[in-house]
């Protein structure tokens, strides 16, 4: 009995400790100040815990790989990606380097399908990352979930070549009242004929 009342007091210490540092201000929030490593563990923790347990239930479309699917993505990711999570080709971007934590490269890993479209949907709080599932359907999430399936294969050649046969972004579109780019779809565009500098495909996780 006596431990557990220990036990008690020294929680109610500890919380009220925390409680007191959260409130001071002391912690810097300040996004060019990498977190403390005892934070940086809880926060990837449950990021990843978090986004693991909430796609599980969620259930793959048969036709992610249509081509037309594929396509409508890449429009889709080159309007509303490419700033944070960058292209073939591309290095970095304005707005990338004062991100904090660092979106990872799309261009450069795969993605499982049921947590890209739960992260898409929902986003991620305490991050850049948003929902666009605030502003955009299902059937429109599901093709730049497919467009990732396919982007760590592609040149900068065949990435450009499939964005500029994407169709329009009709969401946007009747948000702005802008009118997109405009492009048929071109299933050539979706199988480019490999060049002889062309990746392979990567299998990174």
């Amino acid at each position: 009995m006596k431990t557990i009342k220990t036990l008690l007091v020294l929680l109610i210490i500890a919380v009220v400790g925390l409680g007191v540092y959260v409130y001071s201000g002391a912690y810097n929030i300040g996004a060019d100040v990498p977190h403390t490593p005892l934070v940086y563990w809880l926060m990837s923790t449950l990021r990843e815990r978090s986004i693991e347990v909430h796609a599980q239930g969620i259930y793959v479309p048969a036709d992610l790989g249509d081509p037309k699917v594929v396509l409508k993505g890449a429009g889709q990711y080159a309007a509303m990606c490419t700033g944070c999570h960058l292209a073939p080709g591309m290095k970095d971007s304005e707005i990338r380097p004062g991100l904090y934590p660092k979106p990872p490269n799309l261009s450069k890993v795969q993605v499982d399908p049921r947590e890209a479209f739960w992260v898409i949907k929902h986003g991620i709080k305490m991050s850049a990352m948003p929902a666009w599932g605030k502003t955009h359907d299902d059937a429109t999430i599901w093709s730049m979930v497919a467009f990732l399936q396919k982007l760590p294969t592609l040149t900068p050649e065949q990435y450009k070549a499939m964005v500029a046969a994407a169709p329009p972004d009709q969401e946007m579109e009747s948000m702005h009242g802008g009118h997109g780019h405009t492009g048929a779809a071109d299933e050539d565009a979706i199988h480019p004929v490999p060049s002889s500098t062309a990746p392979a495909p990567s299998t990174s996780s």
